[in-house]
């Protein structure tokens, strides 16, 4: 027990009507000097990454009370971003991972808690829950809630996007799409490919937070609810040890997950991510740690979108665990984790249970071998990382692409810039094949302060489904990406262009040039003429005394709250 005693039981001398009050909602007597574990979950009828988790919460609340303590289920739904796409929806996707903190950090604090068992599967409700067991320090056990089961031949949901960009062409009959849309889904959990959602169940094990081999287990694997029960069971010891959330996280942990990142070929999204997660932890990490630990990473899991498998595939390969084996090296083995062990005594623990034979025997059902999915860390898919942080006079606070999805031959281009101010426009530019060959389509006002930054999805697989577009174009924005987001895409150009950065400058037939060796993003002509770095120095600054800022997008609810307190992307879009 901790020796300066339950927070909870500090609390309830406090607040004398809350033990009536509990007993009011089926509390026993006995329950209420017992250890409070809040089990925090996204569960809901959102989408099919929370709406399996209830049995997961009721599994991990079973974990607690053989344990000896009292659970309480909380909720905090999350959005979807598949069924936000093509509209304004979507806007409000990234607000939403900030208002899932703040929920979580009002849970918590309004009826402290002795520890927390925190429950998601995706791209919004890992990060939010994240964020707010940062701000709370709450000592806490993360359980990602599982990763969906892929189609018939594989068929998985980031495949849609392209699917829908042939059907527009003409090049597949409605029919065709009809049976992939039908298809795509075929259970609950995150969808499977190393999307944000995915990237962010593998990021959530890597920093510590969740219990060693848990992340993109299965959706209907039986291992699933067992994971949920030990969860339970670990955040009681969490509870009586005192081992609060900040007693393990620290800049140890987030390298981990950035070596992790790499390794993975993780969704340009976490760059959005575990910087708000490590402001919240006070860790400073930035796009710098990034580009860092990425420059000499090797790249070793081949998933869909950038590899061949489906993400489920990833647990029968042995899962993080198997991922850290072969990056051993590089990792902080000292970092605590929620086990109260270090990551390197729980790597050597899980080789004396039947984690990896029960990887195995998934395995040889699916007639793949272990290197198929995850490969040796001396015969990488690639050595130099998976993303890379441009800057120049386009970016000058940065950029990133995740270059393993580029063509090479789009490392170095010098293209024209056709300008848009919102995606709707540029989608149908592209579509229409108004976008030609050697053209850098520009989307700009979708950054936090503009929009609220959204994903360009749809663009960006109308661009990668056209196979000339798909090699001779960049799309360059100060919006975000899908994790399921490949081909020649440059997102969280910084500053925005609602703040005045140079992506508001930038007008038709401006040169751009993309350098990805050298990490650089430059307007280097005007009109299609070459100019000096002094001449387009000087037209930028006429340009800005001339541009005048927009009025806002938003005048009321929480977009108007998101935008007027967003940080720039590649601080990572949280509100200050």
């Amino acid at each position: 027990m901790q020796k300066e005693g339950l927070k909870s039981e500090k609390v309830r001398k406090l607040a004398p009507e809350m033990d009536p009050l509990r007993l009011g909602m089926g509390w026993g007597i006995g329950d209420l000097g017992k250890p409070k574990i809040l089990i925090e979950s996204t569960f809901g009828d959102s989408h099919p990454g929370s709406s399996g988790l209830l049995p997961l919460v009721e599994k991990a609340a079973d974990g607690v009370r053989k344990a000896g303590g009292r659970p309480a289920r909380y909720f905090v739904t999350d959005i979807c971003d598949g069924q936000a796409q093509g509209h304004d929806g979507i806007n409000y996707s990234l607000a939403s991972r900030d208002m899932i903190a703040n929920m979580v950090e009002i849970h918590n604090n309004a009826t402290p808690f002795d520890a927390g068992v925190f429950i998601a599967s995706c791209d919004k409700g890992l990060p939010g829950l994240l964020m707010g067991i940062g701000r709370t320090d709450l000592p806490s056990v993360v359980l990602p809630g599982g990763v969906m089961k892929a189609g018939p031949g594989l068929l998985t949901l980031e495949m849609i996007g392209a699917y829908n960009a042939k059907c527009a062409r003409g090049e597949i009959t409605e029919q065709e799409f009809s049976y992939y849309k039908h298809n795509a889904c075929p259970s609950c959990g995150a969808c499977s490919f190393m999307g944000t959602a995915c990237t962010m169940q593998v990021m959530s094990e890597a920093l510590g937070l969740a219990l060693p081999g848990t992340a993109l287990l299965p959706a209907v694997c039986p291992e699933l609810p067992d994971a949920a029960e030990r969860a339970g069971e670990a955040a009681m010891k969490l509870a009586l040890s005192g081992l609060a959330a900040h007693d393990i996280v620290d800049i140890r942990s987030f390298e981990n997950a950035i070596i992790i990142h790499a390794a993975i070929s993780g969704s340009t999204n976490a760059i959005l991510h575990l910087p708000a997660i490590a402001h919240e932890f006070g860790v400073d990490i930035d796009a710098g740690t990034f580009e860092r630990i990425h420059r000499d990473a090797h790249y070793i899991l081949d998933v869909r979108p950038a590899g061949y498998w489906p993400a489920e595939y990833v647990f029968y390969a042995g899962g993080v665990p198997a991922i850290m084996e072969e990056v051993r090296q590089l990792l902080h083995l000292d970092a605590m984790t929620v086990t109260g062990k270090t990551l390197g005594e729980n790597l050597e623990d899980l080789k004396k249970t039947d984690y990896y034979s029960i990887c195995e025997k998934y395995r040889r059902e699916k007639g793949v071998a272990k290197e198929d999915i995850i490969r040796p860390y001396g015969k990488p898919i690639g050595s130099h990382g998976t993303i890379a942080i441009l800057k120049g006079n386009l970016a000058p606070e940065g950029s990133v692409v995740k270059h393993s999805a580029v063509p090479e031959e789009m490392f170095h281009a010098v293209l024209t810039a056709r300008p848009f101010d919102c995606e709707e426009d540029a989608i149908a530019a592209v579509l229409s094949r108004r976008i030609q060959p050697g053209d850098a389509v520009i989307v700009r006002y979708e950054g936090p302060k503009g929009s609220g930054m959204p994903e360009l999805f749809y663009t960006t697989e109308a661009i990668s489904s056209d196979s000339e577009l798909g090699k001779s174009i960049a799309l360059i924005t100060d919006g975000r990406f899908s994790g399921a987001s490949k081909g020649p895409s440059i997102g969280h150009v910084s500053p925005e262009a609602a703040d005045g950065g140079p992506i508001a400058l930038v007008e038709e037939g401006d040169l751009i040039e993309l350098d990805i060796p050298s990490r650089r993003l430059d307007i280097v002509g005007v009109k299609g003429k070459r100019l000096s770095p002094g001449e387009v120095a000087k037209v930028l600054e006429e340009r800005l005394a001339a541009w005048k800022p927009r009025e806002p997008r938003y005048d009321s609810g929480v977009l108007k709250v998101y935008s007027e307190n967003a940080t720039s992307p590649m601080k990572g879009g949280y509100m200050e």
